[in-house]
């Protein structure tokens, strides 16, 4: 089955916007770049290996805010191609507000998910 065939399912931010898009295991930007992974427990990964988050079921990637930041690094999986989004996306599902303890990590942390040749924790390219 070829990228454009299988199903890519928007993921949204608290305000409704749609800013990734899964393709089962990958998470894409809205350009279409990989900026990381779904674990089959729908824990969510960079594409460095840091966890971001859980994906929940409206579906949001949420994070504690509290989170234990020394959960051990993932080896990512092979880099994907870049995906065509589609041109029509579905508006967002209506959504509980957040307990005070979660964070939606693309509406307040987005830059915990970026490509492989930005963000802060990027390796040297020497």
């Amino acid at each position: 089955m070829s990228q454009n065939q299988r199903r890519i399912i928007p993921i949204y931010t608290s305000n409704g916007s749609a800013e990734a898009f899964l393709v089962f295991p990958h998470l894409f930007n809205r350009n279409g770049e990989w900026i990381g992974w779904v674990t089959a427990k729908r824990e969510v990964y960079s594409v460095m290996g840091a966890y971001v988050g859980y994906l929940s079921d409206d579906p949001r990637i949420i994070r504690r805010r509290a989170e234990d930041e020394f959960k051990p690094r993932l080896q990512p999986p092979q880099q994907p191609a870049k995906i065509t989004l589609p041109a029509s996306i579905p508006l967002a599902p209506l959504m509980s507000d957040l307990p005070l303890n979660l964070v939606d990590v693309l509406l307040e942390q987005p830059e915990r998910l970026h490509t492989l040749d930005s963000g802060e924790l990027r390796q040297d390219m020497d």
